[in-house]
Formats: structure tokens, sequence, C-alpha cells
């Protein structure tokens, strides 16, 4: 049984808790009203699940693979997120999809955590210790914090909403991105300070103070990048710091694929975050989408990109062949990939229900427990969120810059690929040659975890790659302004005025 903090749905469905930070109706007499709820110390650990659910939403957890159709990874057959639109050139105030949920779904969660903190800041009740308030509000700012980060690496200048808005204050003016990125440190400092030390695979599903830290490692990295994609040196040592104290309590999990299925999360000792599960009444429909509809197809170029067991690409090793294109492949390809069909081995199969546009779907996250997939598939893997293979890049990205490709880096990297049986990186790469093994190791290690689209946007090369793909079924066009997403234009007109459009939008 999973031990971890899981959503009651009683909780969620009598809890006047949504917090859409427009939202001003009165609380239903059906419900309870967060004036009168909080009653016992109790209560807040039932309103902390609530805060944590905040993350399942489909932009948050499942629905990571989507977000690599917004990038050079796969293509999206129904359009989820909007992403063919985005990826097409047709990212305007309208465009809905991702541009809009991302968006209002992150408000609706710091809206959740803003409503806990105040309840927690005048909740005078003697079964709550000092550690006890602490301990919650470290985990609530790290998840606003988590939420935030969506929307600065997005959007980059948004309202900064820390309190539960009233309706003399509803209408909020956006802020410098600077300010939204200082909140979100300020935030990961406070968790940093005072989350547990222990490491989260054994802390029940709590974020962990090694949580934070891996998270403000991944928001610096994306900001040392600032506007032109030339890092920031300050930023990057920060970086190399945090995925040190990071690493030092993470070990990679002997299987890759142990890390995405349910059997084989609870206390895996690679996981340094997760969105949690469990069914039958909290489940997400991983199987369904991803290995029966084949709602995200990878496209042919990734599959070329990974490599062949000898450390050489396709193309240039020997041991290519274009008829079979999984045999003598690095591992992660057929993990993290299927052609044509679901195959476990041992028999344990899946014929998709829907066409494959590229004749290729995603394997990562499904879980041959759950076989045959369909509507009744009750899936609770988890969606991790950080890992310490990515922590790994992290420093071996950042001690690159700063340094070159010393000894450290070779051994981070050398460690990452043996996990999976591939080759160590010979000896002799300057700079620029191991910051270049080092992204693709990223695009490979990390596929359709969300973090493409992350990685072109900061390296500032979106452009030049997504305007080069060729094998998608859409036509891709990326312009200069698509660095900043554009702000919904529901919010613009609820606004009267006082919140600003991007600028590119208007």
């Amino acid at each position: 049984m999973k031990s971890r903090i899981i959503i009651s749905t009683l909780l969620l469905t009598s809890l006047a808790f949504s917090g859409c930070k427009d939202t001003l109706d009165l609380n239903p007499l059906d419900q309870i009203s967060t004036g009168i709820f909080y009653k016992s110390k109790g209560d807040f650990d039932k309103s902390l699940a609530a805060v944590y659910a905040s993350m399942q939403t489909e932009e948050f957890s499942y629905g990571m693979g989507f977000r690599d159709c917004l990038t050079d990874n796969g293509y999206g057959q129904f359009n989820s997120g909007s992403v063919n639109d985005i990826v097409q050139g047709n990212l305007n105030t309208t465009t809905g999809g991702y541009e809009t949920g991302i968006y209002n779904n992150a408000y609706r969660g710091i809206a959740r955590v803003n409503i806990f903190l105040k309840n927690l800041d005048q909740y005078a009740g003697s079964d709550m210790s000092i550690t006890d308030r602490t301990a919650f509000q470290a985990e609530v700012r790290f998840i606003r914090a988590y939420l935030y980060y969506h929307l600065y690496t997005i959007y980059g200048e948004v309202p900064l909403v820390l309190a539960p808005l009233e309706l003399e204050d509803q209408k909020q003016p956006k802020v410098a991105a600077e300010q939204i990125l200082s909140q979100i440190l300020t935030d990961l400092d406070y968790s940093i300070t005072n989350l547990k030390t222990g490491p989260y695979y054994s802390n029940g599903g709590h974020a962990a103070s090694s949580s934070a830290k891996a998270l403000k490692a991944r928001v610096l990295l994306f900001a040392a990048y600032g506007n032109n994609g030339t890092p920031d040196p300050v930023k990057l040592a920060t970086v190399i710091d945090l995925s040190k104290e990071v690493i030092s309590q993470y070990k990679l999990s002997a299987n890759y694929e142990d890390i995405f299925r349910d059997a084989t999360q609870k206390n895996n000792t690679e996981v340094i975050f997760s969105v949690n599960f469990l069914a039958p009444n909290n489940t997400a429909p991983w199987d369904l989408y991803l290995g029966d509809w084949v709602a995200v197809s990878p496209l042919p170029n990734l599959v070329k990109d990974y490599e062949y067991i000898d450390g050489l690409p396709y193309g240039t090793s020997p041991l290519t062949n274009a008829d079979n294109p999984f045999t003598n492949r690095d591992p992660r390809l057929k993990k993290t990939v299927f052609k044509d069909f679901v195959d476990f081995g041992n028999g344990k199969t899946h014929i998709p229900s829907n066409p494959r546009p590229t004749g290729y779907g995603v394997m990562k996250f499904l879980d041959p427990a759950n076989l045959p997939f369909g509507f009744s598939s009750l899936s609770q893997q988890d969606a991790i969120v950080l890992r310490l293979a990515e922590v790994m890049l992290m420093y071996a990205e950042a001690q690159n810059e700063i340094a070159g490709p010393d000894q450290s880096v070779y051994d981070t990297m050398k460690e990452l690929r043996a996990r999976v049986g591939m080759p160590a990186y010979p000896a002799g790469y300057n700079q620029g040659e191991m910051r270049e093994r080092i992204r693709h190791e990223r695009r490979i290690e990390l596929a359709f975890e969300g973090l493409r689209h992350y990685d072109l946007i900061r390296w500032h090369i979106a452009g030049d790659v997504l305007n080069k793909v060729k094998d998608s079924p859409v036509s891709y066009h990326f312009d200069d302004k698509f660095y900043r997403w554009p702000l919904p234009q529901t919010e613009i007109d609820k606004s009267s005025g006082i919140l600003i459009q991007n600028p590119n939008y208007k």
C-alpha cells in the first residue's frame, strides 16, 4: 500500500477551496466554509492534501508528455493543450489549451496556498506547536514556488498574489519577472531551511528540504540564461552547490523504468519529488492516453537521436540498422518509446485502439500491471517531478559552463550513462563539445518528462531547433516573441485595464 500524502475525495468535494483568484461567490450551503473548517490541527492536515492536489492537473502531472509536443520530441494527434496550434505559430491571446490552462491552474493552486497560510496564521489552537506551524508553511510555500516557477518560465511578468483576494483587490497588475523570481527563491529558501532534511523517498510523500533544493537549482538554471542564452556564472555557481547537496542524499534507480511504474516508485532512491495518485478514487489516465489512445507520438528525429550501444549516433555507428530501429540502441529508447504496439515482453502486449501517426508511442509511463489499457484502467503511477538524474545533468551543465569539462563532469556523465549500460564519453572534449553532449543527454534521459520545452527556451535555441522540424504531421513555426507567452485574453478582459498584455501580443 502506498505510504504517502494522498487527497481525500470527500475533502475536495466538501471544502469551498478551489481558490480561483477571480471567483468571489459565497460558500454554497451544501459545502463547508473555510471560515468554520479549521478547528484542529487535523483539519490543516486534510487541507494540506488539498494544496498538494493542485498539482494533479494535466498541466503539472500526467500531461507532462503532452508538453513535449511543444518541441521536436513529439506530436499530439488530439491537439491536447492546443499543442499543434502553438507549434504551428498560432500562439496568441485566445489560443487556449496550455496557454490558459497553465495560467489558470497555477493561480488556483496559489490561491489554495494563500488561503491555507491565512488560516494557519489566524489559528490559535493549543494542539499545534511552533514546529508544526513552521512545517506546514514550508510545505505549502514549496508548492507555491513550484506553481510560480511555471508562470515565470512561460509568461515572465505575471501578477504576484501572496494573500487571498477580496472584492476590492481582485484585479491585480503584473509585476516584473525578476520580482516573481525573487519570490520563488524566497519561498524555496524558507522551505529548504524548514522542511525535513531526510530524503524525499522516506518522507511519506511530503516535500523534503532536498526537494526544495532541487527545484531551486532548476529555477536558477533557467534564470541563469537570461534573455540571450548566455549563462550567468553567479547563478550557475549556486546551481552547482545545490546539486552537490542533493546528489549526496540520493542514488540512481538500478532500473530506469522503475522510476515511472507504481510498484517500484515507493522508496525509490532516485525520486526527489512526485505528484502522487492512489487508486481507485484518485487516478490518472497515463495508460489510457499514452498506451491506448497514443495521444503523444514520438517524432522519428527523436528516435534517431538515441545512440547505438557503441556510443555512436544513428547513421555513423556500424551497428545502424534502419529496418530494426531498436536493435543495439541505447536501452532507454525501448524503455521510452514503443513502435506500433506496446510490448513489455513475456506476452504482455497491448494494441492501441487509435492510430500511430508517426509509427511510435510513448512507453515510459505505462505500467504492465494495468493491462489491458482502456477506460477502466485505474492507473496510479505518480508523476515524477524531480529526480536525481536531472540534478546530475544540472550539475554537469553548470560545472561545464563555469570550468569546462573537468573530471567531475566526465564522472557524472559516466555514472548516469552506466546505469543503462552506455559507454563513457571519450577524453579530450572541449567545453563546446561537452555542452552538446550534455544537452543531447538531457533530451534522451528526460524525454517526455515535460522539460524539453523548458530547455529550448532557456538556451534560446527554440527557433533554430523547432523551425527545422520536418517529420511531424504539422508544420512548425517559431517566432522570437514565443519565448514569452501571451497572458490569457480572458484575464486581460476581466481586469478592466489593470492587467497589461505581454509585449508583441496586442
